[in-house]
């Protein structure tokens, strides 16, 4: 019997429809639906149906995700490098990594649980020095540095393939993958990179100077990221989950990182229009 695990958004009270929805349609399709002990407790009654699991792994066949994309992010960061297919169904705000929206729910079921979806294979962002941490070191949107609040403007420098390419008080920094191009790095003005397209952009934020521009960056090249000496200490986060401290004088290794994520998607779904659909036209 194939096996689908369950993960929902932070709002239980609206995660009811989708969880009873997915229980009958899983039963339907002869797959046992599985969920963490934490999952399970969110839903009380109605999650009494899902078969627990203490965590996910590479024994299952889909991962069902009923949120918006930072639950999809969290599925594919709990599932990096397993292959495991992550299909969303759209139960947040932009949904922009989701196969299919609420009001699809029915057929998202359907099509999730019979395989019917292609797979399309993320990279991530990889920060070495973070290797052992609990949540992982690989980002699958973004690695983002940022001054913390009431402190002072920061001072970062980044340097690529061993040379430095800039040096800016700023308010922080957003390395993002393509993915992750239209995330925070799209709010930061930065330039959106295509799904498919191998590579990253590292982009300031709020930088006090008329020069800094976001670069794309080659995905073999790393990037290091460092923080002034005698400057106040910045926070790192992957996908806004904070991750780690950039001390004074110290800096970060990141590498581009192919393979991380599997994501499912719908035959025949377009990034552009996508890209149209979720954030409007580009010029109008």
């Amino acid at each position: 019997m194939k096996r689908a695990a369950l993960i929902t958004h932070g709002h239980p009270e609206g995660a009811i429809e989708p969880v009873t929805a997915a229980l009958a349609a899983a039963e339907s399709a002869s797959v046992a639906l599985v969920a963490t002990p934490e999952e399970r407790a969110k839903h009380g009654a109605a999650g009494d149906g899902l078969e627990e699991v203490e965590a996910l792994g590479d024994q299952l066949d889909l991962c069902l995700v009923a949120g918006g994309d930072g639950s999809i992010l969290y599925a594919l960061r709990q599932l990096a490098g397993t292959g495991v297919p992550v299909f969303g169904i759209n139960f947040g705000t932009v949904g922009f990594l989701a196969a299919a929206e609420r009001d699809q729910l029915d057929e998202g079921l359907k099509r999730a649980f019979s395989g019917d979806f292609e797979v399309m294979t993320l990279p991530g962002i990889e920060v070495p020095s973070l290797e052992g941490r609990e949540r992982g070191n690989v980002g699958l949107n973004d690695v983002s540095f940022a001054r913390r609040p009431m402190g002072r403007v920061a001072e970062l420098s980044c340097s690529i393939a061993g040379e430095e390419v800039g040096h800016v008080r700023c308010d922080g920094l957003v390395v993002a993958t393509p993915a992750g191009s239209t995330g925070y790095n799209l709010a930061n003005q930065g330039p959106i990179l295509a799904w498919g397209v191998e590579g990253y952009v590292v982009s300031f934020i709020a930088a006090h100077t008329l020069t800094a521009r976001p670069l794309v960056v080659a995905p073999g090249d790393t990037i290091e990221v460092g923080n002034a000496a005698g400057r106040e200490p910045v926070d790192g986060a992957l996908d806004g989950e904070h991750a780690a401290e950039l001390a004074p004088g110290a800096s970060l290794e990141l590498r581009f990182r192919n393979g991380v994520g599997s994501l499912a998607q719908l035959q025949g779904a377009n990034f552009y229009r996508r890209i149209r659909d979720k954030f409007g036209m580009l010029a109008h």
